[in-house]
């Protein structure tokens, strides 16, 4: 159990390395992406070594179908913005406000 918990510590350090340090709208929702699979490699590993049943793997199952509603509005999102702004960068996308 210690690998996974090792490798999801990991996967989620990226993740938010992702998100903190890039500028980039696609980065940063790859970065959330990084941080649900860890999430999911713990629910999985858990549930796996804890009770032995499938909970950890419908639960898991549940968060890859939300990453993808996810991903596909953010993805269009990021599309509208960049029509508007002709630029995909979070910091230079500051007139949202107005």
């Amino acid at each position: 159990m210690n690998h996974f918990l090792i490798l999801s510590a990991l996967l989620f350090s990226l993740g938010v390395y992702a998100i903190l340090s890039r500028r980039n709208a696609i980065m940063v929702l790859m970065g959330i992406e990084l941080i649900l699979n860890a999430a999911n490699i713990n629910f999985i590993a858990f549930s796996r070594y804890s009770t032995g049943t499938l909970d950890g793997q419908i639960v898991a199952i549940f968060v890859i179908i939300l990453a993808a509603a996810e991903v596909a509005i953010a993805l269009a999102i990021v599309l509208n913005i960049y029509q508007t702004f002709n630029t995909v960068n979070v910091d230079e996308i500051n007139q949202l406000k107005d």
